[in-house]
């Protein structure tokens, strides 16, 4: 059996990768939210929330910066910018309707999807075949804020309360 190790990532995508972390987080918490019975327009309010603070400023991030390095008829860039207008497109969606439970469904398996894409595909690749100097481009560039929108956003529906606490 072949020794199955984790590609470590390139230092100038550690900074896309834990944006990552935070989004597959937002997926966790809409699954729980739903699993849970919260109104769906509790949990697509914060959806909009987190997409304007956090999801849309590391899409541009690496619509600016990360794929540019790819050229522009790479289906592996092309794919990544695709599920971009879809995920936005899902967004402008669930701003009109933010009762539609399906909808906040197929969000969550589109943005989990898009991750696990980037990291196990998209990001592979890259390290796999740009040189070093090209990717160290993005090290000055790359992201820097913290994801600490969860401080602004006091209706925590993801947390189960237990009565009588």
């Amino acid at each position: 059996m072949k020794d199955q190790n984790p590609i470590k990532r390139h230092k100038a995508l550690i900074a896309f990768s834990r944006d990552h972390h935070f989004g597959l987080l937002l997926v966790w918490k809409i699954k729980q939210g739903l699993a849970n019975g919260i109104a769906p327009e509790r949990i697509s309010n914060y959806v909009l929330y987190s997409f304007e603070n956090d999801l849309q400023p590391h899409f541009r991030e690496e619509e600016h910066i990360l794929f540019p390095l790819l050229p522009a008829d790479n289906p592996l860039r092309q794919r990544a910018e695709h599920d971009h207008v879809v995920i936005q497109d899902m967004v402008l969606e669930l701003d009109q309707d933010k009762t539609n439970k399906e909808l906040l469904f197929r969000f969550e398996e589109k943005l989990d999807e898009h991750i696990r894409f980037e990291e196990r595909k998209l990001f592979v690749y890259m390290q796999q075949t740009l040189p070093d100097e090209k990717l160290q481009v993005v090290i000055t560039h790359g992201s820097s804020r913290k994801n600490e929108i969860d401080e602004n956003w006091k209706d925590i529906f993801w947390v189960k309360h237990r009565s009588g606490l």
